[in-house]
């Protein structure tokens, strides 16, 4: 397990389009949540431990502020040749077990992750209404191994204040998780 943290894309950063299959077969893109106040955009997979250590509150961030707005969707970006733990078959079962209740969609050809500058999982990129990035970081301060409780806190603040217009706190932390298993020749730029 390699660990690495967020690039941190600009803020500001309007939000690239994607077109991908869910679990569920239905194609997703940005179009897809026009409606929505703000989106977020998780890069997860199945097999990660810091995914797996936060997976129950990632469940409760869509569904407490789903009546308030926010969309979210989730991106599953790993070499799944190379890692068949993260195939659409075990991705299917992820979203049963964990009980994921938003679109979660398979990235085959790394593009999204590449154009959105992701780089571990997890990873969040939260848009305003208008898809410009507001917040990219970490979830929170816990990690596997660590002994701080999984709140969501910096997230939540963010939702928060993207949902309400408020400004967002500046002090944005990385997101720290499992680095995003490149194919061969798709890996970031140092």
């Amino acid at each position: 397990m390699a660990l690495t943290a967020s690039r941190m894309l600009p803020l500001g950063t309007l939000a690239p389009d994607f077109r991908l299959t869910a679990t569920d077969g239905q194609p997703y893109s940005l179009a897809s949540f026009a409606s929505a106040r703000a989106l977020l955009v998780m890069f997860i997979c199945n097999h990660c431990p810091f995914v797996k250590h936060v997976r129950t509150e990632l469940v409760a961030l869509g569904r407490d502020y789903r009546q308030d707005g926010l969309a979210v969707i989730a991106i599953n970006s790993n070499d799944t040749q190379a890692y068949p733990a993260d195939d659409m078959d075990h991705m299917r079962q992820e979203v049963g077990a964990a009980g994921y209740e938003f679109p979660y969609v398979l990235d085959e050809s790394q593009s999204v992750a590449q154009a959105y500058a992701a780089a571990c999982t997890p990873d969040f990129f939260l848009f305003d209404a208008g898809r410009r990035l507001v917040y990219r970081g970490q979830l929170d301060g816990s990690r596997p191994g660590n002994q701080i409780p999984v709140t969501g806190q910096d997230l939540r603040r963010a939702i928060a204040a993207a949902l309400t217009g408020t400004a967002q706190n500046p002090e944005q932390k990385p997101s720290i998780g499992c680095n995003i298993k490149w194919r061969a020749g798709n890996e970031p730029a140092p």
